[in-house]
């Protein structure tokens, strides 16, 4: 199995729509990618380790796919599409990182 992660560097002065977000960007995305998405998890960043700190991310999601080829065949038709919606949502440029679950 591996993990999809996407996570939104927590930059000063940036906006992020949860709501948007959360009610119309990932049900399109687990729409769009159907059934080889076995689940996700959304994340809002509170907090870094030290009490008052700021959490180095605004926001991460996970989604698990069987193995990365179930990943590229769901998103590779769909990315432009899923890619062009993030403006709709926030102005911080996403960082993606693709692991394989031990």
């Amino acid at each position: 199995m591996i993990k999809v992660s996407v996570v939104y560097p927590n930059d000063e002065g940036h906006r992020f729509d949860w709501d948007y977000y959360v009610g119309k960007h990932m049900p399109m995305v687990r729409e769009l990618l159907g059934d080889a998405l076995r689940r996700d998890e959304i994340e809002e960043g509170l907090s870094g380790p030290a009490p008052g700190s700021r959490a180095p991310f605004a926001a991460a999601v996970h989604m698990y796919f069987d193995s990365l080829e179930a990943f590229q065949g769901a998103f590779g038709p769909h990315a432009k599409g899923i890619l062009k919606d993030v403006a709709n949502y926030t102005d911080l440029r996403p960082i993606t990182q693709i692991s394989k679950l031990r």
